[in-house]
């Protein structure tokens, strides 16, 4: 620090000192308005939810798992017609201030790689916001159970197929094998022994590529890869109201209170040097 800085340190420390009243007066004003803010401003509480959007498994190659396409859904939530059937779900008016609360929360916070979709919902209360917050998943379920039934009901259709295919498959393969063993006495094979053996291994490939897509597809309807739209984890909602928040308000109203009565107290003192200045020039 210079000698300027220093000397311009001590002058204000001492239009502190002699303003002190006018600093005082500034800082005392913007903490009662704090503390009027405080206590006037209505509540809000907030619920965080992280959203996973369903996956159906037996999905053709080359096309998306998901029931409804990411961007899809967040478009849709910021649909009116979407939030106002999650309003009507919850039991809040349409045109009441939780419900424009509601709208101007509700900002989708995608995360495609974890297929994940954050919410971040703001109510007049912590039941409010609570309630609210499964509305909105409540609503996507909705929405997406229908598709997800449908592309289920096919692939267990599928998967019946392959079973009944694979049975007969097995049948016909027996069925070789007996006419097989029944000439394997004779010293020259008869021609039907000799189709028999090309049917027979043409079975057994056709066995062996049926299990293993009933396999593959098993394993795609299992919860890893085919799951409907749910939460990720629990609804979190803080004991503590989101705003106004206490400690960020008195934080923020003792510096902007600190900074006016230093202002108030430099101003002060300038009226009064220009007044002494003024009578010393008129004297």
């Amino acid at each position: 620090m210079n000698q300027h800085d220093e000397i311009y340190l001590i002058d204000l420390w001492r239009i502190l000192r002699r303003e002190w009243r006018w600093a005082a007066a500034a800082l005392v004003v913007v903490l009662g308005l704090t503390f009027a803010f405080t206590r006037l401003a209505k509540p809000q509480w907030e619920a965080a939810a992280w959203i996973q959007v369903g996956e159906i498994g037996p999905t053709p190659a080359g096309r998306d798992p998901k029931v409804e396409p990411f961007q899809r859904v967040i478009d849709r939530m910021k649909t009116r017609l979407f939030q106002d059937a999650v309003l009507r779900q919850a039991q809040v008016p349409l045109k009441s201030r939780a419900a424009q609360l509601y709208r101007n929360s509700l900002k989708p916070d995608p995360d495609p790689y974890a297929n994940l979709i954050g919410v971040t919902i703001r109510a007049e209360s912590a039941q409010q916001a609570r309630a609210l917050a499964m509305a909105t998943v409540n609503a996507l379920q909705t929405l997406h159970g229908d598709t997800n039934a449908v592309a289920l009901d096919l692939a267990r259709s599928r998967l019946h197929g392959l079973s009944d295919d694979l049975r007969a498959a097995t049948r016909n393969r027996e069925q070789l094998q007996r006419q097989l063993q029944a000439g394997q006495g004779a010293s020259v094979a008869t021609p039907a022994q000799v189709l028999a053996g090309v049917l027979l291994t043409d079975s057994n490939t056709t066995i062996r590529a049926l299990k293993s897509e009933r396999d593959d597809l098993i394993a795609r309807l299992t919860a890893r890869y085919t799951y409907q739209t749910s939460l990720a984890w629990p609804l979190y909602v803080p004991d503590r109201q989101a705003y106004p928040n206490a400690i960020t308000a008195w934080a923020a109203g003792l510096l902007a209170g600190a900074g006016l009565g230093v202002l108030a107290a430099v101003l002060r003192n300038a009226l009064r040097r220009r007044g002494q200045a003024a009578a010393h020039a008129g004297a």
